[in-house]
């Protein structure tokens, strides 16, 4: 396998012991295929930081787990490595560990291999379950910050959260839906990936609350466990419709959203308003093509610097500013941000 780093910077980077990645480098017998991918895709990260100049310096390892769909974790992916350079003399090498769909297990098990290998950081997107708070705990204990990100654990040990106010957002989409039907009635699809996650459980609190509150006339209905796949979505979204003519919006909190709108199209029912989540490649192309409303969206690299901050400041025993939730953008297409840029309040 060619390369041009040192043995001990790969197995830094992978998250290996120097002696699997030798036998991965040399082809030797035994290693696992899932092994040398994780080697190639340490190498592939090295070369961009080399690229980028980030090659010398103290080094910190953060490792960013996430169970969320693949448009998110790119937009995720793209926004720390944007970042990484922004934090010289220290240098942040990030591992990346994403899956659309992660068995409870699996990440309790990813997690605590984390802890044992050795990271100076996790950044968790999990389930706010109670065996995923266990091992949240058992990595704090064992002096590892981990920082939420986008959607919390408060009831686990976890030392910061980096994202938005999620009740804030649900309420301001409350707040546009409303005012967009104004007197009239209105039933809303609401849509979540799942509802293990707290952030999505806040966004749905708060859109509800404000309905309750501001806009009686309005209804929901609530699909959930499409964990943010077009597929799985679609099929709760194509049935629900089909059981309530009455529905006539959208507020898509987790995502699956060209499902969605093809659910309506088979079905030819028009949507009145779509209010979405997330500035994504997919979400940037409904939003110009005017198949959805508004995209409600926070800045990612924000919320990196939150994350890398709550670490740094664990790791040179503090000095650093605390975390700050980032704010929630109402993005329309004539105020779409250029691609790779950060948004106006970063």
């Amino acid at each position: 396998m060619a390369h041009r780093f040192l043995v001990k910077d790969i197995a830094f980077q992978a998250g290996l012991s120097t002696a699997t990645v030798d036998r991965v480098l040399n082809g030797r017998n035994g290693v696992r295929h899932q092994t040398r991918l994780r080697v190639q895709s340490a190498i592939a990260e090295l070369e961009k930081q080399q690229t980028r100049g980030e090659m010398s310096g103290r080094k910190l390892a953060i490792d960013v787990v996430m169970e969320t769909p693949e448009r998110f974790s790119t937009a995720v992916r793209d926004a720390f490595e944007a970042e990484v350079a922004t934090f010289p003399p220290m240098v942040f090498r990030c591992r990346f560990h994403f899956a659309e769909v992660m068995k409870q297990a699996e990440l309790v098990q990813l997690l605590d291999r984390i802890r044992l290998r050795g990271t100076n950081g996790i950044v968790l997107k999990a389930p706010d379950v109670p065996d995923v708070a266990a091992a949240v705990s058992r990595a704090t204990e064992a002096g590892i910050p981990v920082v939420t990100l986008v959607t919390d654990l408060p009831n686990s040990s976890r030392t910061a959260y980096a994202g938005a106010d999620n009740r804030a957002a649900g309420e301001t989409a409350a707040y546009l839906i409303g005012e967009h039907f104004g007197d009239e009635a209105g039933r809303v699809l609401v849509t979540l990936s799942s509802g293990r996650f707290r952030g999505e459980e806040e966004r749905e609190i708060g859109f509800r609350r404000l309905l309750r509150e501001s806009y009686p006339r309005i209804g929901v209905t609530e699909i959930s466990e499409g964990h943010g796949t077009d597929a799985a979505t679609g099929t709760l979204a194509m049935q629900a419709i089909s059981a309530d003519p009455a529905i006539n919006a959208v507020y898509s909190i987790g995502g699956g959203n060209r499902a969605v709108l093809a659910a309506f199209e088979a079905a030819q029912r028009p949507i009145r308003i779509f209010v979405a989540h997330d500035l994504d490649a997919d979400n940037r192309a409904l939003l110009t093509a005017r198949e959805i409303s508004f995209v409600l969206h926070h800045d990612l690299r924000m919320d990196a610097r939150s994350a890398f901050r709550a670490v740094m400041s664990r790791s040179t025993r503090g000095g650093i500013a605390p975390p700050a939730l980032s704010a929630v953008e109402i993005v329309t297409p004539y105020n779409m941000p250029v691609l790779g840029s950060a948004l106006p309040f970063a």
